[in-house]
């Protein structure tokens, strides 16, 4: 261990990444893929939800005991002499309690994804983190991939944009909302805000939203039960277009990490907060139109 590395402490044992975030910060083997990151996880607070129950998550501790983690169900514990937090809960419905309660201890925090299981615990969160003077930042790593980021450095201006993505089944809570936020992530990084309204269009396959820009631009997102892949396409008015798959070079969770470790060493600024409610406000719009199947608004931070 380097001196200067942060000491992370981890929220959740419930999701892969509380294991897999920990490998690439410590484990040697990992070490040529993601280089040094300057983090090292060192306690975990590890509790049962509807995501994992407690045969998953004694094998997860043994994957941390051997990184050399301290793994917990005391809160205090786990956040004691650490210098930065994750948030690791799979299970959306707990991240306003856990959100709240590291607040408080006015370390820098990254959540993982999604903010939160509705708009409105979102919208609370955001309230608590301004009046704790929190700095924080929410995010999924698709965000990141290389494919991705090459596709926007390619000079093809985004006048629409289709992304497909995984339509996962959720132990408990949204599907859309716990998972689609992937898909979702990827558009707004593509064509930034001011999306205005979505509208869900239901198969056998899962889905397809069809969401409206306040300027007239537009971006599709297919939703696939069943599916493992990534991709889009990035389309511009002048009949130039490229397309992305996700899963070459460098792992988006470096990528994600790398934006993490910088944020908590106070050289990055993470993902506005603005564009992160936008996501939300579009998976709830989702949720709404799977309902109504209408066009349903996009609410504004």
């Amino acid at each position: 261990m380097v001196s200067d590395d942060i000491k992370v402490a981890l929220i959740g044992l419930d999701t892969s990444h509380a294991v897999e975030f920990p490998r690439f910060m410590q484990d040697p083997a990992r070490a040529a893929v993601a280089g040094r990151l300057g983090m090292r996880a060192t306690r975990c607070l590890s509790f049962e939800t509807p995501f994992q129950g407690r045969d998953g998550l004694a094998a997860r501790r043994r994957e941390l005991e051997s990184l050399g983690m301290l793994v917990t169900e005391d809160f205090d514990t786990a956040v004691a002499d650490c210098d930065a937090i994750m948030i690791e809960i799979n299970d959306p419905s707990l991240h306003r309690e856990y959100f709240e309660r590291c607040a408080e201890l006015g370390k820098p925090v990254f959540l993982d994804k999604p903010w939160a299981d509705t708009l409105e615990q979102a919208a609370a969160m955001r309230e608590t983190a301004r009046k704790c003077g929190l700095r924080w930042f929410t995010a999924s790593p698709l965000r990141w991939d290389v494919a991705l980021t090459a596709a926007l450095e390619s000079g093809v201006t985004p006048e629409s944009a289709v992304v497909w993505g995984p339509l996962g089944s959720a132990p408990a809570g949204s599907s859309v909302i716990w998972y689609g936020v992937h898909s979702f992530e990827m558009l707004e990084r593509i064509m930034g805000p001011g999306a205005v309204a979505v509208r869900f269009s239901g198969d056998r396959k899962g889905g397809v939203c069809h969401v409206v820009y306040g300027d007239g631009r537009r971006g599709t997102v297919e939703l696939t039960a069943g599916s493992l892949r990534y991709g889009g396409v990035i389309r511009d008015d002048r009949e130039r277009e490229v397309m992305f798959q996700v899963g070459g070079g460098t792992p988006f969770y470096v990528m994600l990490l790398r934006e993490v470790a910088a944020f908590f060493r106070g050289k990055g600024a993470g993902v506005p907060e603005t564009e992160s409610f936008e996501i939300m406000a579009m998976l709830a719009a989702t949720e709404r139109s799977a309902a109504t199947g209408s066009f349903e608004p996009v609410f504004k931070a």
